[in-house]
């Protein structure tokens, strides 16, 4: 019995569900992110021993490396240009090209 070849559709309905899964995760990955640079920050604030004129605080490489990162991710997240999306541009012309 030979294997049936997925149709249009499915492979729609499959590219959907994986960019919204992607979403969710950057929601809940910012939520996360919030959360413990707010907690770092109230820290850093709270102890006055860290407090130096002529020193950066100490929870902005936190806040901006993951933050930075977090970016990225939301980007590829929510971005009309990631990879799936140009591959399923890419498959529809194909089809109509064949048509």
């Amino acid at each position: 019995m030979q294997p049936t070849s997925p149709t249009p559709a499915s492979i729609r309905e499959q590219r959907l569900w994986q960019v919204a899964r992607a979403r969710v995760k950057f929601q809940s990955h910012a939520l996360v992110f919030v959360l413990v640079n707010a907690g770092l920050w109230l820290l850093w604030a709270l102890l006055p021993e860290s407090h130096s004129r002529h020193e950066l605080p100490w929870p902005i490489w936190t806040s901006l490396f993951w933050g930075f990162g977090l970016a990225l991710q939301g980007f590829a997240a929510y971005s009309r240009l990631n990879c799936g999306e140009r591959t399923q541009r890419e498959y529809e012309r194909l089809l109509t090209e064949s048509h």
